[in-house]
């Protein structure tokens, strides 16, 4: 198990896919922390997108995972917390790379815009790679 459990979030058009990734992330050996929604009634990405950042902020979990439709809202709202750097991602190479130049530490993804094999890779990419430091380390301190 990992050292701190991995935290997840989405809103009604994520649940679906939420629920795929959390079985993805316990298949891993990761333990989860599953902040919502958990039905398909219409709630506001927002309040989950907060809530995920808080528990980053907090330090109750050091990578998070935040599904609306498109992965755009609910990354946003995580972004205003300081310490949080949600990127959204489509595929591998955006996953890895939001990892190895950005030091992103929540993986945002659009359930209505990929399917969830592409979902589970990016998940596996991004838990995997390790941030290089180097020249990005002072970019990504201006994002503070």
């Amino acid at each position: 198990m990992s050292a701190t459990p991995v935290a997840i979030a989405s809103d009604h058009a994520g649940v679906a896919l939420k629920g795929v990734l959390v079985t993805e992330l316990r298949a891993l050996g990761h333990e989860v922390l599953d902040l919502g929604t958990h039905g398909t009634d219409s709630v506001d990405y927002p309040d989950f997108g907060h809530a995920l950042a808080e528990t980053i902020v907090a330090g109750r979990a050091e990578r998070g995972v935040l599904v609306c439709g498109t992965g755009i809202g609910i990354s946003i709202a995580a972004n205003r917390h300081a310490g949080v750097r949600a990127a959204v991602c489509h595929d591998v190479t955006s996953a890895r790379l939001a990892r190895e130049h950005n030091d992103a530490n929540v993986l945002a993804l659009g359930a209505r815009l990929i399917g969830d094999e592409v979902a589970k890779e990016c998940l596996r990419v991004f838990l995997a790679t390790a941030f290089p430091g180097g020249r990005h380390t002072g970019r990504v301190a201006k994002l503070g």
